[in-house]
């Protein structure tokens, strides 16, 4: 019962203090934002008022809540795909010079290529189902997870490393028990960037394909100038994202406690 009630008092920390600040900054915005378009007379299909925005919003909840849940899940599924494709990719080039030659490069030619460029041909390639959204997805956050996981697997403490090899451990003990948990506080700086990341791999390759998601919804609504629906669905992209990264960030604060402690000491 006591475990429970610290879980919640710190989600109940993290949501305050993560949230708060962008409430604040996000009340000022839809202030200003009315007063333009009303004092301004801005036409709707330039720039919606707040409260059409929320009409919008509140009148279909069930059409966000489906285009936004496939959405999460293929943001979700191309961050864990490109993760793990990263953090094994940076496990073996930690024990091996000549991959880390030859996958460096590679993935810089990945980060530097526009993913815009490249979504067209995962459509050709694999279609107009989930597939490519995810792939995209992917490839998105695949090199700041594998640049953070080769450097958090290479910051170890020189002398824990030379005792390690003085009783004989084994690479796999040395990988698992010292370069792993070396690496938890960079590989959550990572998943920070990477997981917003992920969202709008998705939303990109929604513009390309398919019928469904909120890229869709936007690349609909923009077409038929429908701002109502296109901000409601930029505000719950937005949504996504920061319920995103501040799960990702209370994640850190229980597994990475004793990071802290020593960050603090």
């Amino acid at each position: 019962m006591n475990n429970l009630r610290s879980s919640v008092i710190g989600v109940y920390r993290i949501v305050i203090q993560s949230l708060l600040p962008s409430i604040a900054a996000l009340t000022i915005l839809v202030v200003v934002w009315g007063l333009w378009v009303g004092l301004g007379s801005v036409p709707e299909y330039i720039v919606p008022s707040p409260s059409a925005v929320l009409d919008r919003l509140v009148g279909n909840p069930g059409f966000f809540f489906y285009h936004g849940f496939i959405t999460l899940v293929e943001a979700l599924g191309g961050f864990l795909l490109g993760a793990t494709v990263a953090i094994l990719g940076a496990t073996v080039m930690v024990h091996s010079r000549f991959v880390e030659r030859t996958l460096l490069p590679l993935a810089l030619l990945v980060k530097v290529t526009p993913i815009v460029a490249i979504a067209p041909l995962f459509v050709i390639w694999f279609g107009f189902g989930s597939a490519p959204k995810i792939l995209i997805a992917a490839l998105i956050t695949f090199f700041p997870v594998m640049v953070n996981a080769f450097t958090g697997f290479r910051s170890i403490n020189s002398d824990v490393l030379n005792f390690f090899r003085s009783v004989s451990a084994t690479k796999s003990q040395i990988y698992f028990k010292l370069r792993v948990p070396s690496s938890l506080p960079y590989l959550f700086a990572a998943f920070r960037i990477a997981v917003p990341l992920s969202v709008i791999g998705a939303v990109v390759g929604e513009w390309f394909s398919g019928d469904r998601g909120l890229g869709s919804v936007i690349i609909i609504a923009h077409n038929n100038l429908d701002m109502p629906t296109l901000f409601s669905a930029i505000l719950v992209l937005a949504a996504t994202g920061v319920s995103l990264t501040v799960f990702v960030s209370y994640l850190e604060k229980r597994l990475l406690f004793w990071h802290e402690i020593g960050v603090i000491s």
